[in-house]
């Protein structure tokens, strides 16, 4: 699970990655499972056969293991757009988002040209467009309410103002994209306005530039719950449960207040001091840490509750890109120089992981999934062959267990089955490794997609022929 943040820009094809190009939250929220006798059957019989984390491993080695390739979708159609249309929506552009719902997968272009494709019958529904003029900037699927909500930009408006719009997924599966209803329209969600989907909370979070005013939402039917209006809060982020607000930095000093996430009860209010003429590279809350970092200064983690302050020396742990937080296991995340490294809210470092060299050095994380036990993170990476980085386009799909590092699989051009079934593959299993853009894990169908510079989203099968769930042993 996790939060996103959109903000409005003037240029359609300045595009900020989800969460404000810094932060990822993850919070372990499964949707209860039937049968639950089953699964307790299925945790005993676990238990007396291997201890959880040998058999997690095992597990996670056999599940990608025999990848083969299903599908190749391509998203580009030239032929299907209006007239009117934009130029740059029909030009072939790389994917950026992938999002899938049941058995509809959802590939976003760069161009701002968003495709459904149903992966039960294999072959594509519709663009989920209904303007000719609309640039849809990210995706983000609601699982209360079984919708896709789409978050797009407008030429008619200078592509200055975001406008969000709710579509159930079976008129999409019907291919009717155009109704659906639009979401927030009495904000105005001009730049640098924003809006944020937090699904680990429910809720979603939207700041009107215009007027200084922030206004939390109901997930599940978007119904308004309370707003914000202090023209000094600097910046809001969002845990499981609170918000930290951020205001203007005082001279020696900066201001926070923790709210309730629920009804904007204000929590705690305090400051916490500064070092004069020292830019701050971050501050983020996790429960009760506060994490601050200042330019070429220490790490500071501060418990809110009794104000115990705890540092980590700036040569220890140096400024990331990006973080992903791990809420479950209580760890999270740093993206640095195209590594991943784990650390606690002790400041320790926990994992480096090995054979691990992402392919990007932005840190997209749409190039990077973590599975919903947060056990395993999957990622595009630098190809490794006799103990070199090969040179070239094509990368291998790494998977690799976050608390020890190891690498469990790797999908690469040699371990790939090239048999394919299927009538709509027109890439090489090297070409299909090559210039990966965007990376999804779908864990109930264990099915990995990608997309690509030319547009193509690509399935990848693993069928489990040689390997035996404790599920299907019950049955």
């Amino acid at each position: 699970m996790e939060g996103r943040r959109i903000s409005a820009s003037p240029s359609p094809n300045s595009r900020p990655w989800p969460c404000n190009g810094r932060r990822r939250v993850l919070a372990n929220k499964k949707r209860p499972r039937p049968h639950s006798h089953l699964n307790t059957f299925n945790k005993l019989l676990r238990r007396e056969i291997s201890s959880k984390h040998s058999f997690c491993i095992s597990n996670s080695q056999e599940k990608f293991r025999n990848m083969r390739l299903l599908e190749e979708y391509d998203s580009h159609d030239p032929k299907g757009h209006s007239p009117l249309a934009l130029p740059f929506l029909m030009k072939r552009t790389k994917i950026i988002e992938i999002v899938a719902a049941r058995d509809i997968v959802f590939a976003l272009a760069h161009s701002g040209v968003c495709t459904a494709f149903n992966r039960e019958i294999n072959r594509r529904i519709c663009s989920v467009n209904v303007s000719p003029d609309e640039v849809i900037r990210s995706l983000f699927y609601n699982k209360n309410n079984d919708s896709l909500i789409t978050v797009s930009v407008y030429a008619s408006d200078n592509f200055s103002t975001l406008k969000c719009r709710s579509t159930k997924i079976e008129y999409i599966r019907r291919g009717k994209p155009d109704a659906g209803f639009p979401l927030f329209e009495s904000e105005c969600l001009k730049w640098p306005g924003f809006v944020e989907f937090d699904d680990v909370n429910g809720k979603v979070l939207t700041y009107s530039a215009q007027d200084s005013i922030y206004k939390v939402f109901d997930l599940k039917n978007y119904s308004m719950l309370y707003s914000i209006s202090d023209k000094h809060v600097h910046e809001i982020k969002i845990s499981p449960g609170i918000m930290l607000l951020i205001f203007n930095r005082a001279s020696g000093h900066i201001p926070l207040k923790i709210l309730s996430i629920e009804d904007g009860t204000v929590l705690k209010t305090f400051k916490h001091l500064l070092h004069r003429n020292k830019k701050v590279d971050f501050i983020e809350q996790f429960n009760e840490k506060l994490l601050v970092k200042q330019e070429n200064e220490n790490l500071q983690i501060l418990d809110v509750r009794n104000f115990e302050l705890m540092e980590v020396s700036r040569t220890e742990f140096l400024t990331p890109s990006a973080f992903i937080f791990l809420y479950e296991n209580q760890l999270f995340l740093t993206f640095r120089n195209r590594t991943v490294a784990v650390w606690n809210f002790r400041g320790e470092l926990v994992t480096s992981f090995e054979d691990h060299l992402l392919w990007h050095p932005d840190c997209n994380t749409n190039n990077i999934y973590i599975t919903s036990d947060q056990d395993l993170i999957i990622s595009y990476c630098k190809a490794e062959s006799d103990d070199r980085w090969m040179e070239g386009n094509a990368g291998s799909i790494n998977i690799s267990n976050i608390l020890t590092g190891k690498c469990l699989a790797k999908i690469n051009a040699s371990n790939v089955n090239p048999k394919h079934e299927s009538l709509q593959m027109r890439s090489t299993v090297s070409e299909t490794l090559e210039d990966i853009t965007a990376l999804f894990y779908d864990e109930e169908r264990n099915e990995i997609y990608t997309g690509n510079r030319q547009g193509s989203l690509l399935q990848a099968l693993a069928p489990m022929q040689s390997f035996i769930s404790l599920s299907e042993v019950v049955r």
